[in-house]
């Protein structure tokens, strides 16, 4: 039973998150907020509301290899199985400010939880861990980064052109009420299915959370950047896989170790660095052949990359 329920809790946590992002949309547009504002806001935070779900759970339990494999793994998948199936669909042009800052910025968060959570390493501490004070700081970085989305939003003259559904006061509430409902019932799902899967197979918690967790909360982003490369809008693809990045390290990540401080194991060490070659990839691939254009090549690169890495955490164990 609760192999089916951690099945069961995706499809309950996407849907949660679908319906708190439609319900959140349609009451920021009963206020005047525009669609850019919203994409930027709303739907950015309600992409990342499995992971940050999850994680709540995983971490209020004190399962903390679960919540940081978690966000690691989703990081991961976001650059490489995301935007290498969005590339391989359709090839993936990237903004100036996209490649020069929120890939940066992606970047930038993956380095500085390495710092943060390396205190063995850098202090010579008996242990490591993501403390609370560490968990306000990622909320700084993240605030410093809403602030510029505010900026490109209010720098904007046309608003976007992806329509919000308005709806009665009374259902925007009700889709946020059941949205919440169904984040927390399926991650509790999921937490318990993983766990479960931890100990039957006898791997680590942190294997489970780098590969199943983490793929399954991150199909929001999966179905949405292949289907914007399917319709062409490729910005869509990129904006959402690299600002998801920065949301789950920042935003989801800092508040967890806000919750309950999140110890950190040395071995984790590896996929903080994939995450960051992920990210110099990226950013690196952008320069050869057609510039600030992803092409279908190196999204094939990016699947067997994202395959070879796979395999190695399945050897790790």
């Amino acid at each position: 039973m609760t192999y089916i329920l951690f099945v069961v809790g995706f499809v309950v946590l996407i849907k949660g998150s679908d319906l708190l992002i439609d319900g959140a949309s349609s009451i920021a547009k009963k206020m005047n907020i525009s669609n850019l504002v919203i994409g930027l806001t709303v739907v950015a935070f309600g992409t990342s509301t499995p992971e940050l779900f999850v994680n709540i759970f995983a971490s209020v339990d004190g399962n903390t290899e679960l919540a940081i494999g978690n966000i690691l793994g989703s990081n991961i998948a976001n650059i490489l199985l995301i935007l290498g199936v969005a590339a391989v669909i359709y090839p993936v042009s990237i903004q100036k400010s996209t490649l020069y800052k929120e890939i940066p910025f992606s970047l930038l968060a993956a380095v500085v939880l390495g710092i943060l959570a390396n205190d063995r390493l850098l202090d010579g501490s008996e242990t490591s861990e993501v403390t609370r004070s560490d968990g306000f700081v990622l909320i700084g970085f993240f605030i410093i980064f809403m602030y510029y989305i505010m900026g490109i939003a209010k720098a904007s003259a046309t608003d976007d052109a992806n329509s919000v559904k308005v709806m009665s006061t009374w259902k925007s509430i009700l889709l946020v009420i059941f949205g919440l409902a169904g984040l927390a019932v399926g991650g509790q799902w999921i937490v318990n299915g993983a766990l479960e899967i931890a100990a039957r197979f006898g791997v680590s918690q942190s294997l489970v959370g780098l590969t199943v967790v983490a793929i399954g909360t991150s199909l929001p982003e999966l179905a949405t950047s292949a289907m914007a490369a399917y319709k062409k809008n490729t910005d869509i693809a990129v904006g959402n896989a690299v600002g998801s990045n920065i949301f789950n390290i920042f935003w989801v990540l800092g508040l967890s170790a806000i919750i309950k401080p999140l110890p950190f194991q040395p071995k984790s060490n590896t996929d903080v660095i994939m995450t960051i070659i992920s990210s110099l990839l990226l950013f690196g691939l952008l320069f050869l052949g057609k510039r600030h254009l992803l092409q279908r090549w190196q999204g094939v690169l990016f699947l067997l990359t994202y395959i070879a890495y796979i395999i190695f955490l399945v050897w790790r164990g």
